[in-house]
């Protein structure tokens, strides 16, 4: 299985670290021809409008639509989750377009907002999951293909709609693979 990160800023080579704990190939992409025998792909969290830019400039948004189109996986997580949806809260353009979720950017609040909770997460079993949520994007809005997988205060922070995977949170910020393996599960059933 291999497994790229997109590597044009953001959290990484902790996401990088998380994959190798499972035995993953991981491949840093910064090249849209980086894509083309990847089995998934995760977007990191980092600034979804510097991403979005970048991803432009160098073509990648265009090769990873056309990936996700013959069956790529893709997780995007807090800035990823907002690259990937179909609909931004406040006008901002969609950079990917492919998740049926509207997302709101920075909606856990400032920097100094940023916090950690015990997150019941049922398709991870039962022991709840350390989410660090910095600055974090939530969903407001989920297209009926969409199954949300966990929320905190009524309010969706970790999805699904097919092969695609979204959360507001970090779970690269934490020695519980659960998600990163959870992902990888679903890349197993696309490969």
């Amino acid at each position: 299985m291999k497994i790229g990160i997109l590597a044009l800023q953001g959290s990484v080579e902790e996401h990088a670290r998380s994959l190798a704990r499972l035995g993953v190939d991981v491949v840093l992409v910064r090249k849209a021809e980086e894509l083309a025998d990847l089995d998934g792909l995760v977007l990191p969290g980092g600034e979804s409008t510097t991403l979005g830019k970048l991803m432009r400039i160098y073509g990648i948004d265009a090769a990873i639509k056309e990936r996700v189109a013959t069956g790529m996986a893709l997780y995007g997580t807090c800035a990823g989750m907002i690259l990937m949806a179909k609909e931004i809260s406040g006008g901002e353009r969609p950079h990917l377009d492919l998740m049926d979720v509207t997302v709101t950017r920075n909606a856990s609040g400032r920097q100094v907002d940023s916090y950690e909770i015990d997150l019941p997460v049922p398709v991870l079993g039962d022991e709840p999951f350390r989410a660090i949520f910095i600055r974090a994007p939530y969903v407001d809005r989920v297209g009926s293909d969409v199954e949300v997988l966990a929320t905190t205060q009524g309010t969706p922070v970790f999805a699904r709609q097919g092969k695609l995977l979204v959360s507001s949170f970090h779970p690269e910020l934490t020695a519980d693979n659960r998600v990163h393996g959870y992902f990888l599960e679903m890349v197993k059933e696309t490969v």
